[in-house]
Parts: structure tokens; C-alpha cells; sequence
């Protein structure tokens, strides 16, 4: 078990050394570029570039201490696998990907990083190797291969220009049009990756990894990659292309949140409330504050790694049950894993002076200091809500609610290994967001809005708190329910038919024209005229010949009189 001790230490030593750097580079507003030459070949040569600024370290250092603190819980977690240093080996491979793609200001080296990421993914969710595994593996996988094409289409659009460093055009040739048709593709590439509508369906696919994975996922690495190339490459978009992420993620705010309130399997609500908070990101980013959208990204990696951490805990406790159903008055079990579970709940519904309260509060009262539409307000307003109802639902079934587990049941707090990992960032997810606010924003800020605005969040929380609460108490299963309630209830938690479209839909057409292809080509004609007509003809031409063969003094004779017939004719 060393293996885990030692990466846990190594990341955890970086992560504090990265983030005095960060400070540094804020106090003096630093901002480092860094060339080495690998080849030199005549006149061209071969450059590794990194960009190193407070946002670098910043985030690297986020990284570090949740993938420090995984790696640790880890070692109970994954205890009873045989091949945990496979494991182990495979979460630090996924880190150093994300690091990679952190510090690359060229679109050459940040494909390396997004197709690292993408392959140790796709090995991680299939680590259990069962069917579901491998179904949810490929659909990852393939889902993310189109954002691939596209940052590749991107590379290619660059050599208009004649260097991968973007940092160097994005303020020169905005506007541009090679630029909008790069700035186009990036977008498609982190629509893909943040898993935004309609590429949403492989968020809550990839639940199959283990969760120490799931944590280290939807907190800081693969899905905030797309985040993170939008933040690096904010400058350059056009306001066309603000809107559309606009509508985009506002969608995908309000889906999410949506699906989230109707569904049971533990894991999935988590991952469909980290698409939520992804959604909320990428809409301040295409209002175009990048800082806000960082900051938000920051605390929000925070309490989502500490939400699956206890969510894993959790599940080990009830026999691997996922559904929500089963749960309930875990809290008389559970004490310790049941607070930080609702501290961090609050701290993703915004309650005040925890973490995601100083992001998520500063998002709302921007939103709506810039009037922009009714829809934007009104979606925006009415996905806050949903936040809250969806964590208010998951609370009561779990740990208010009636207990419906086994008589017989072996619930405990679990291993002392898994409580420290945990106790570890449960003072960031406290006290993070205000110190965070002091670092990036170091100028004070007010923000001065009507009382009826400034009310409106709080009440939105409230209702959405009620509504969750009644919800629980009413929606107890789908056997109490109508038909019809029955199958919307079905459309919303399963967002909305699109893993069925995004499975079945494009698999369906190409099987059935395949299919009949090969009956009607390969089986067919190509049979009939070509191996199978050959095959005929050679074999009448051989029976013939063979009839002369096995006949030969016969035919000699027959031969000879009809020759003879012939000359006696003429």
C-alpha cells in the first residue's frame, strides 16, 4: 500500500508549494513563458512551451491537493483489489494529462493533454470490466473523439498563422476569420469534453469508474478541462458565439438540474449536479467574466471531490446499493461522513460563508446587474432552485428520512483512512471561498441592486428547499404514480432521451443498413458473381473435363468414327 502513501505525499507537497507561487505571481502580477528547444533540424525547430501565471499554479495546485487527497482515501477504498497499484498508476497518469494541459499555451501540446486524458478515462471507467463498464466506456470515448477532431481541425486551421502558440492571436485577430473558425472548434472540442448539450449523455455513464475516480473526475480534472481551454480562449469569441454558448449551457443548466430531482441512483444525482454547476460556469463565462467562472470552477472542485468521497463511503456501507431508495436515517450510522456530506450539500446550494456561497452569490448578483433577456433571468433564477431542491430530495432520502435498508445490515462509519482523505478537504470546502475571493478579486467589490433582486436568490433557495422537502415526502416510489406521471418522470431523470439518442440513434440506421448490406452484397451479389459464380463455372468445367477423362478410350473411339464419318461425307 506505500504506492498510495507516496504519490499522496509527493502531490500534497507540490500542491502547497504551486499555490505560495500563485500568491506570488498575484501580488507581483506575474506572467512567465517558457521555451525549450527539444530539435533542431536546418532551419526549423522543435519547441516545448509552457505558460506559467497565478491561474497556472492556481489551478495546478487544486488539482494536486484533491488528487493527494483521493489517492489517500484510495487506499481503503480500493483495498480489496488485487491490482491497486495499476490503479494508482493510472489516477497519477490522469493527473499528469490534466497538468500537462494546464501549462500548454500551444494547441499541439494541449492535444496531448486532452487525448491523455480522454485515454486513461476510457481505462478507468472500464476498470471493473463488466458490460456496463465497457457500454459506458465507449460512449465516453466516443463522445469525447468529436471534441478531439475538432481541436485537430483547429491545429490545422492554425497553420494559417504559422505558430500553435494561440496565446499570441487571440487580442491581434479577433474578428479575424481563421480565428472565428477556430474559436468555433474550441468550442465544439470543450462542449464535448464539460459534457454540454447534446454531448451530456456520457457525464452520468462514466458513474461505472470507481468512485475515488468519479471524485477526481467531476472536481478538477477531465470535465473542468473544457472550462479551462474556454477561459484560456475567452478573448477571441464573438459575441454570435457568446450567445450560443449562452443558450447552450443555460439548457444544460436547467436539464440537469431537472433530472437530477427525479432520479435515485446516488452517484448519478452528483453527476448530474456537477453538470449543473458546469452549465452555470460556462454561462458566466459566455457573459463574458472568465475570473468569476475560475473562481466558481476553484471552489466548486472542492466540495463535488468531498460529495463523491462521501458518496463512496457511503455506498461501501449498504453493500454497494446506489439507489437512494434504500437509504434513510443514516445519520444515526454515520455521524461524521453525514456532516461533511451536508456541509458540502450547503456549500453547492450557496449557503452564506461557506465555499460556494462567495461564487455562486457573486455569479447571481452579476447575472443580474447586466439585464440581458427574460429567458436568461428566469432560467438562471428558476436552475438555482433546482440545486437546492435536488440537495434537499438526496438529504431526505438518505439521511432524514425513514430507514429502509436491511434488518440485518453491517452500517458503520468506515475505515479511519477514508475519514482522514476526507477530513482534508473539509476545511477548504469552509473556509476556501473567502480566501479565494480575497486572492483573485484584490480590489473590494460592491454590488449595489434593488432589495426585491437581491432577496430574489434567497427566496429562490427557499422554495426550491420546500419543493425538494414535499417532493421526498410525496414521490416516495414510481409504483404510487400514474402512467403518464411515470413516464415523464422517466424522460426528465433521464435527460431528456438523450443517452437513448446518443446510443440507439446513431447506432440504429448504420446497424440496419449494414445489415442489409451484408445480406444483400456480401451474401448476395458479390457472392453470386464473384467467389461462389467462379466456384460454379470451374466446377461444370471440371465435370466436363472429367467425364473425358474417366471416358478416354471411349471418346477415342467415338472420335475416331466421327472423324471417319466426316471424311467419307466429304
Amino acid at each position: 500500500m506505500h504506492i498510495c502513501l507516496i504519490f499522496s505525499g509527493f502531490f500534497l507537497f507540490f500542491s502547497l508549494i504551486f499555490f505560495s507561487i500563485s500568491i506570488y505571481f498575484i501580488i507581483l502580477n506575474l506572467t512567465w513563458f517558457l521555451e525549450f528547444n527539444l530539435l533542431m533540424i536546418n532551419s526549423s525547430s522543435m519547441v516545448m512551451t509552457f505558460l506559467l501565471d497565478w491561474m497556472t499554479f492556481l489551478f495546478m495546485s487544486f488539482v494536486l491537493f484533491i488528487s493527494s487527497m483521493v489517492i489517500f482515501y484510495s487506499r481503503e477504498y480500493m483495498s480489496g483489489d488485487i491490482y491497486i497499484n495499476r490503479f494508482i498508476m493510472l489516477v497519477v497518469m490522469f493527473v499528469f494529462s490534466m497538468m500537462l494541459l494546464i501549462v500548454s499555451p500551444n494547441l499541439v501540446s494541449i492535444l496531448l493533454g486532452w487525448d491523455g486524458l480522454g485515454l486513461v478515462s476510457y481505462c478507468l471507467v472500464i476498470y471493473y470490466q463488466n458490460v456496463k463498464s465497457f457500454n459506458a466506456g465507449m460512449l465516453t470515448a466516443l463522445s469525447n473523439r468529436i471534441g478531439d477532431v475538432a481541436l485537430l481541425m483547429a491545429i490545422a486551421w492554425m497553420v494559417n498563422y504559422g505558430s500553435w502558440n494561440y496565446v499570441f492571436f487571440l487580442f491581434e485577430l479577433k474578428g479575424d476569420f481563421y480565428m472565428n473558425v477556430i474559436s468555433y472548434l474550441v468550442v465544439l472540442a470543450a462542449l464535448t469534453k464539460s459534457a454540454q448539450i447534446p454531448f451530456s449523455s456520457w457525464l452520468p455513464a462514466a458513474m461505472a469508474a470507481p468512485t475515488p475516480v468519479s471524485s477526481l473526475v467531476h472536481s478538477s480534472t477531465l470535465v473542468t478541462a473544457g472550462v479551462y481551454l474556454l477561459i484560456r480562449f475567452n478573448f477571441c469569441f464573438s459575441e454570435e458565439l457568446m450567445y450560443l454558448l449562452l443558450f447552450i449551457s443555460s439548457m444544460t443548466m436547467f436539464m440537469s438540474g431537472l433530472g437530477a430531482s427525479f432520479e435515485f441512483d446516488l452517484k448519478k444525482i452528483i453527476a448530474l449536479s456537477t453538470l449543473s454547476q458546469l452549465g452555470l460556469m460556462m454561462m458566466i463565462l459566455s457573459l463574458g467574466s472568465y475570473e468569476l467562472a475560475f473562481f466558481h470552477l476553484l471552489t466548486h472542485a472542492l466540495f463535488k471531490a468531498l460529495l463523491f468521497m462521501c458518496a463512496g463511503n457511503i455506498i461501501h456501507s449498504v453493500n454497494d446499493f446506489q439507489d437512494i431508495r434504500y437509504m434513510g436515517g443514516l445519520v444515526s450510522f454515520m455521524p461524521l461522513t453525514c456532516t461533511y456530506f451536508n456541509i458540502s450539500n450547503l456549500s453547492l446550494c450557496g449557503l452564506p460563508f461557506l465555499s460556494g456561497f462567495y461564487s455562486k452569490d457573486l455569479v447571481a448578483e452579476i447575472m443580474s446587474m447586466n439585464y440581458l433577456s427574460f429567458y436568461v433571468y428566469v432560467i438562471f433564477y428558476v436552475s438555482i432552485g433546482l440545486t437546492v431542491c435536488y440537495s434537499f430530495r438526496l438529504v431526505y432520502y438518505s439521511f432524514v428520512g425513514s430507514f429502509n435498508f436491511l434488518s440485518l445490515n453491517s452500517i458503520y462509519e468506515g475505515g479511519i483512512t477514508m475519514i482522514k482523505g476526507m477530513g482534508g478537504l473539509i476545511f477548504l470546502v469552509i473556509f476556501m471561498g473567502s480566501m479565494l475571493s480575497w486572492l483573485i478579486f484584490p480590489y473590494p467589490y460592491v454590488i449595489v441592486l434593488p432589495f426585491y433582486m437581491k432577496i430574489f436568490t434567497f427566496f429562490m433557495v427557499m422554495l426550491g428547499a420546500l419543493i425538494g422537502y414535499e417532493m421526498s415526502k410525496f414521490v416516495i416510489s414510481y409504483e404510487s404514480l400514474s402512467l403518464n406521471n411515470y413516464k415523464m418522470s422517466w424522460f426528465l431523470s433521464g435527460m431528456w432521451n438523450m443517452p437513448i439518442i446518443s446510443t440507439f440513434g446513431v447506432n440504429y440506421y448504420p446497424i440496419v443498413s449494414g445489415s442489409f448490406l451484408y445480406k444483400s452484397l456480401d451474401q448476395g451479389w458479390s457472392e453470386t458473381l464473384g467467389s461462389q459464380g467462379i466456384y460454379k463455372v470451374i466446377f461444370s468445367g471440371s465435370k466436363i473435363l472429367q467425364i473425358f477423362m474417366m471416358n478416354s478410350i471411349k471418346i477415342f473411339f467415338i472420335l475416331m468414327i466421327v472423324w471417319l464419318g466426316i471424311i467419307y461425307v466429304i
